[in-house]
């Protein structure tokens, strides 16, 4: 029986993945937490105020590394093809999780099955940003002139399916207006792109669009989100002109699937703490947001609403994969 007893135990090791992660001894080393955007814009930001408390709940370096490309998609493909032993995670944003399984045609990813949700860390309005000297100081400015002009008015974006992108897109078909999208490879080029006066306007996230408002470099016209934005109390929403509108900006952390469960719990432990640490808090308070920090299962249950939503509005754009 012992002699039995033991090649069990033998198969069951020999059925072990080698070099299988322990729960027990992770992390062992720095930590890798991919931003799938150029530096600069909201995900960047989040992701290095992320990195930085989690590394002290962790008790371990947590190193940031921008990996830019097709919307956040380039970024997605190397978390993706990670070994998944939660030493390689993202900080991620709706498009390349959401938003690109709808409009590209050739994702080489699944992110219902390739991806293991560990925690929404924040989700925020964005703020409707022009230059200061533009002639528009309201949406119903903008409204009209895009109603008089067709085509005329023009938008960036971080990216065909971005946040600024379908931000726009629900303007478009809400208002029964046309503008112009042009796409630039994150929000810091998007910005800059209104600043130079290339294009008329941009939807920024208000991470890292109201440091450019405080600054007097931009002018906000409206925020995404209805109700009333507590970093710029007298901003107008877009919902008080077109009622029902509504388009956030979300943060969350994920790691590529199978995962182990015990590193994702121990993971999302230490989230749930970073972002709810005194000093994350009080940083995200200054820029008007409020962390979330919830668990895998809510998270996933997020992302799947998310993605119905937005599609209804791909859909009714006429937008088709590429």
């Amino acid at each position: 029986m012992k002699w039995l007893g033991c090649l069990g135990i033998c198969a069951a090791l020999a059925l072990a993945p080698f070099g299988s992660p322990r729960a027990d001894t992770y992390p062992s080393r720095p930590i890798r937490l991919i931003a799938p955007y150029a530096p600069g814009g909201g995900v960047d930001i989040m992701a290095r105020l992320v990195a930085q408390y989690l590394s002290k709940a962790i008790g371990q370096s947590v190193v940031v590394e921008n990996k830019p490309g097709a919307g956040g998609v380039t970024g997605t493909e190397v978390l993706v093809n990670s070994p998944p032993d939660g030493y390689t995670l993202i900080l991620a944003s709706s498009s390349p999780i959401v938003v690109a399984p709808y409009l590209l045609k050739k994702l080489s990813y699944d992110p219902a099955k390739d991806l293991a949700p560990i925690s929404l860390i924040a989700n925020i309005p964005a703020i409707l940003l022009v230059k200061p000297s533009s002639p528009y100081n309201t949406i119903q400015q903008i409204i009209a002139a895009a109603k008089a002009n067709p085509g005329k008015l023009t938008f960036s974006s971080s990216g065909v399916g971005g946040t600024a992108h379908l931000s726009a897109q629900m303007l478009k078909i809400m208002a029964g207006v046309d503008m112009l999208h042009v796409p630039y490879r994150g929000t810091g080029p998007a910005i800059a792109a209104v600043m130079g006066g290339q294009v008329t306007m941009t939807f920024a996230d208000v991470i890292s669009g109201l440091p450019y408002v405080k600054g007097g470099q931009l002018k906000a016209v409206a925020f995404t989100t209805p109700g009333h934005l507590a970093a710029l109390p007298k901003l107008p929403s877009i919902a008080s002109v077109l009622p029902g509108y509504s388009a956030t900006v979300w943060y969350g952390v994920l790691a590529p699937a199978k995962t182990p469960k015990a590193i994702i719990a121990k993971l999302n432990k230490a989230l749930v703490q970073a972002v709810h640490s005194p000093g994350m808090v009080k940083t995200l308070a200054n820029e008007g947001v409020t962390p979330i920090g919830d668990s895998p299962e809510q998270f996933a249950r997020f992302i799947k609403e998310d993605g119905a939503r937005w599609s209804k509005i791909i859909h009714e754009s006429g937008m088709k994969p590429e």
